[in-house]
């Protein structure tokens, strides 16, 4: 029954994100909100509501370790799994944008500043404020250089807007986001004790996977409409916000803690940042890069089946 709930909780979780992404940005359209803002804040961010429920729901129950390992999770998928697919079936990329010279800054410095947080094996309240700063850092960068890069949904330009479809899809996103995320940690920690697993092992795989969807179907479009260049700056802009918009929100709640048995996961999300820097410094946007990206994936996905 566990697994039934934690499905349907996860799809609650998805959708509910879904609706208040969708339904802002049809509110912002409504007070003619510069494109670029809405990209930057909603679209370029809003993948991560999942993560960021789930992980600040997780925090609320004390539950530390799976509050981390979905970010851990989260970021490592987003990377292999979602660029490695892009990488994979895209024809060709040619980005306008110069990636590496721009972004490579924020694949590195994420991650790099988690370890640093965490060396005393704590991420406290202080920590996250400095988390949530960087988001705002981030932020401001968006608005200065990405100005004319982002695509808006051209259906929702069109569509006229309608005030009470708009409360009442936020109500309901905020409603399905809040309940999915409570039944997704508690229906995961019941299946981590049936299995005898732990909580790091059901939030860094099970919930990790499942909250990295909305950035997948995203990157899909993506290649859909031959935008598959701008997955990677969404990844990018994703896995900034996993780190100061999820971690530093759940570490807000209550300090996170964490045990050194989760070493060889951070190393192996290090690993793939590291692989996602190289892959721009080449421009290996292709078979190869997918190739590096994946082998990475099923080195992870074969120690997650070992420690469970």
């Amino acid at each position: 029954m566990d697994f039934v709930i934690f499905i349907a909780a996860m799809a609650a979780l998805i959708f509910g994100a879904d609706f208040i992404i969708r339904d802002s940005e049809r509110i912002a359209l409504h007070f003619n909100i510069p494109h670029f803002v809405i990209g930057a804040t909603l679209i370029g961010l809003g993948t991560s509501l999942p993560e960021m429920a789930a992980s600040m729901m997780a925090s609320a129950d004390n539950k530390s370790e799976m509050a981390i390992a979905n970010v851990i999770g989260s970021v490592t998928f987003n990377i292999t799994l979602v660029l490695g697919i892009v990488f994979l079936i895209a024809k060709k990329m040619t980005p306008e944008r110069d990636l590496f010279r721009l972004d490579s800054a924020w694949i590195i410095m994420p991650p790099l500043m988690f370890i640093l947080m965490t060396l005393d094996g704590e991420i406290s309240r202080f920590d996250g404020l400095l988390f949530l700063l960087m988001m705002a850092a981030y932020l401001f960068f968006l608005f200065t250089t990405s100005a004319d890069e982002f695509e808006i949904d051209e259906d929702l330009e069109k569509e006229k807007f309608n005030w009470g479809k708009s409360v009442v899809m936020l109500g309901a996103g905020f409603i399905l986001t809040i309940i999915g995320a409570n039944y997704v940690v508690e229906s995961g920690s019941n299946i981590a004790r049936m299995f005898e697993v732990s909580e790091w092992i059901i939030g860094l795989f099970l919930i990790a996977l499942g909250t990295s969807l909305p950035e997948l179907v995203v990157s899909l479009v993506a290649i859909k409409k031959g935008n598959a260049d701008m997955s990677v700056g969404n990844i990018i802009g994703s896995n900034v916000a996993n780190f100061s918009m999820v971690l530093g929100g759940a570490s807000m709640i209550n300090p996170l803690s964490m045990s050194g048995a989760a070493s060889f996961d951070i190393y192996i999300m290090i690993a793939a940042s590291v692989a996602l820097f190289l892959i721009l410094a080449n421009k290996l946007y292709n078979k190869a890069g997918a190739l590096f990206l994946l082998m990475i994936l099923a080195l992870f996905i074969h120690n997650a089946v070992i420690a469970a």
